[in-house]
């Protein structure tokens, strides 16, 4: 079993890095790597059924962890986009492919569980590499969360029909003692989830000892899939339920800390056990066919995915996303053509080879995905720029250029000493919103010139640049300087090296955004520590002057990395050698 453990982690630290070099995601590395070590490669590990049973306990443990995400009130908002936009996609995609393997020579009731089985989509494939191109929060990320939490429910369901498709008998009776199972295991995690785990965790938390919190968290999801398990239902589904019950707990994030090293560690080694169990030889014997199915598996799920994003009222570029997200097969896949053969409903040849295509559309779908974010989306997110408002005749004294949060708080300064100010502000997000609150704020470009004119720089005396990206504040300065000499500019500086490019530009007045709050709450930390509040105020002070002081003198070096690495430390020494002299004195 250890030199299983090795191969597994070697092939992991190697391919998945690789992989994610490439901006293919982490997904394909396992997928490769899997395939490398497996019983049809290189032959690393031959243990492959006990690797599948632990490794299955990533998908478990992901599962719990998006039920602490989801809130009950955020599934109440997602209603819409779970039931009707996932249940049309599992019925459409199910009934499509059901036709193309009955097509391909599959009898009727093989071909409804193999378009079942792959109608489904892998949470655990779809939701990562959403989440490393930073889409979770999008409309794609979204819906995609919505289709895939229908799917995982929907799968319950499917494994109790499969039985129904085999050439049997139909039972005369309803299996009761079944039904009771799982309706007692249902209640006892509800109710367990509820009233009892919350307390312990209480318990366990405030005896402040992080190994046995981190026990606690495995007993809770290993516990409830468990039980689940027992009443035949899905031990993802069990985890699940944990999940969104303890979602209103106050200990909801360190569950979330503890739990996400073991879910993708172990997720990680499903992928490669999903490699692994891949059979080449079969794949050998047939390309043709394996490239065929694949593709019209991934075409035919893009192709309804896409539609009904469109009919969703996506946009273009959202509905691209969401339906590339969506192609492959799902972990699911597997344990339903498990579950048909056993059965009898499905022919074993016919499982190899669709587990085959499941799992190379697994393989291809990060792939897809990542061409897609490189070559095509960028083809069709280039919306038009909104035109910019057009300025009244502008005479206030005052320009404001960037009205966010620092420039709303002068803002406001201004407004109750009855000082009229002109408001620019280039992200019409931000406009829209301080516009709800009753703000007169003006949407365009404040480096153009044209715009600062219209707003009033030929007769206004102060401009105020509060832009947030630093580049753009530098050009605001430059066309000021250059087209408006009169005006006084006032700038914030997001960090040192911006100040010192301000300086560059020979700004009136400048401060950093972070600098005096950050002395502010050191004195009260200071105070809070027992410092009295005299002295507190003198050294807030003295390091106010001293570090003042210090940015006055490196301006003229800080072009040259090595002076001005070496005038930071003979400042800190200074800066000490004060601070010892003040308290001594």
């Amino acid at each position: 079993m250890l030199t299983s453990l090795v191969a597994l982690l070697g092939a992991a630290t190697i391919a998945v890095p690789l992989t994610r070099r490439f901006g293919l995601g982490s997904v394909l590395g396992y997928l490769l790597a899997g395939v490398a070590i497996g019983p049809s490669a290189l032959g690393l590990v031959s243990q492959i059924d006990q690797i599948e049973s632990i490794a299955s306990l990533g998908v478990v443990m992901l599962l719990f962890l998006i039920g602490l995400e989801l809130r009950p009130r955020r599934l109440w908002v997602m209603r819409r986009a779970v039931f009707f936009l996932g249940a049309a996609q599992v019925a459409i995609s199910a009934a499509a492919l059901a036709f193309l393997a009955h097509l391909a020579g599959v009898g009727w009731a093989g071909a409804l569980v193999l378009g079942a089985g792959l109608a489904l989509s892998s949470t655990a494939i779809v939701l990562p590499m959403l989440a490393e191109n930073g889409l979770m929060q999008s409309r794609p990320g979204r819906d995609g969360f919505a289709v895939l939490l229908f799917q995982d429910l929907a799968f319950i369901p499917l494994v109790a029909v499969v039985p129904l498709l085999a050439d049997q008998a139909l039972p005369d009776h309803v299996p009761w003692h079944d039904v009771a199972r799982g309706v007692v295991a249902v209640a006892v995690i509800l109710v367990g989830g509820r009233f009892a785990v919350p307390p312990l965790i209480r318990r366990i938390g405030g005896a402040r000892t992080p190994e046995l919190f981190t026990t606690a968290a495995l007993l809770i999801v290993c516990g409830t899939a468990y039980i689940a398990s027992l009443a035949g239902l899905s031990m993802s589904l069990g985890a699940f339920m944990a999940g969104v019950l303890l979602s209103q707990s106050e200990y909801r994030h360190e569950l979330q800390a503890d739990i996400a090293p073991f879910e993708g560690l172990l997720l990680g080694f499903f992928f490669i056990s999903v490699g692994m169990s891949a059979d080449l030889k079969l794949a050998v014997a047939h390309p043709g066919w394996l490239a065929g199915a694949t593709a019209a598996l991934l075409l035919a799920k893009v192709a309804i995915s896409f539609g009904l994003a469109l009919l969703a009222r996506q946009k273009l570029p959202e509905a691209i996303r969401f339906s590339l997200a969506l192609p492959q097969a799902s972990e699911f896949s597997f344990v339903l053509f498990g579950a048909a053969v056993a059965e009898g409903a499905l022919a074993p040849a016919d499982a190899a080879l669709a587990t085959l295509v499941a799992a190379v559309s697994m393989a291809a779908t990060p792939v897809l995905f990542a061409l897609s974010e490189r070559f095509l989306i960028p083809w069709f997110e280039t919306e038009p720029v909104p035109d910019f408002d057009t300025i009244e005749a502008a005479d206030a004294p005052v320009i404001i250029c960037g009205f966010g949060r620092f420039g709303q708080i002068i803002g406001r300064v201004l407004r109750m000493r009855g000082i009229r100010f002109t408001a620019l502000e280039r992200d019409l997000g931000q406009v829209d919103v301080v516009r709800r609150f009753g703000n007169k704020v003006y949407f365009g470009d404040p480096t153009r010139a044209e715009l600062l004119r219209s707003a009033g720089a030929e007769q206004a005396k102060v401009l105020i640049v509060s832009l947030d990206h630093p580049e753009d504040a530098l050009r605001v300065v430059e066309t000021a300087k250059r087209n408006f000499p009169q005006l006084k500019i006032y700038a914030r500086a997001r960090n040192r090296r911006h100040v010192y490019l301000l300086m560059d530009r020979g700004v009136d007045g400048l401060v950093r955004e972070t600098f005096h709050s950050s002395l502010k709450m050191a004195g009260d930390v200071l105070e809070a520590l027992g410092v009295s509040h005299q002295d507190a105020l003198r050294s807030v002070e003295l390091f106010r002057e001293h570090d003042e002081r210090n940015l006055l003198e490196s301006h003229a070096i800080y072009r040259d990395e090595k002076q001005l690495i070496q005038s930071v430390q003979q400042s800190t020494e200074e800066l000490t050698a004060l601070f010892e002299a003040d308290q001594r004195g």
